[in-house]
């Protein structure tokens, strides 16, 4: 009985913790949408974000969603339907696929990555096929999608973002 209560709380505490990331990630290029409005499956709408940021969205037109997270997006899809199409619209956003993350240098597989919220260096290194025996764990850099040419010191714990790129150099011996 106890486990039960114990995976029960698990589960409601892991959906909420996923749930606040997905409501924080800000949107970019790169990331897949999807987009629903509760009774109303003409508005529907999945969407991968182009180098503009926006999409096409039925009754509003072109929208720009880079740089909003989630809740805003339905905020801003319920403000255009309320006043002329619908009374109580009900819209849902979720990210169905994040845009890339990037690891080079002293890696088994550099590379673009899909990237998963809550990721760590540590992890993007795994994905890459782990580190070559020349890697130095002191010289990891981390470039912030919208700072790249600023690098900043990390280490295997440091969290990365979508879009981010990670950069392990050799260490002298």
């Amino acid at each position: 009985m106890k486990i039960y209560i114990f995976l029960i709380v698990f589960l409601a505490f892991s959906n909420s913790v996923k749930a606040n990331l997905s409501s924080n990630y800000t949107l970019g290029p790169g990331d897949k949408i999807e987009i629903r409005v509760f009774g109303q499956p003409d508005l529907a709408v999945e969407a991968l974000l182009g180098n503009s940021g926006d999409i096409n969205y039925p009754f509003l037109g072109k929208i720009k969603l880079a740089g909003l997270n989630t809740a805003e997006v339905e905020e801003l899809i319920v403000n255009g339907l309320q006043p002329d199409y619908l009374v109580n619209p009900n819209v849902y956003t979720q990210v169905v696929e994040y845009r890339p993350f990037y690891i080079h240098g002293e890696v088994e597989h550099p590379g673009a990555y899909s990237y998963q919220p809550g990721m760590t260096v540590n992890q993007a290194v795994a994905l890459a096929g782990g580190l070559t025996e020349r890697a130095s764990t002191d010289k990891i850099f981390l470039f912030k999608e919208h700072t790249k040419d600023k690098e900043e010191k990390a280490t295997l714990n440091s969290q990365i973002l979508a879009g981010d790129t990670v950069k392990i150099e050799q260490r002298l011996f």
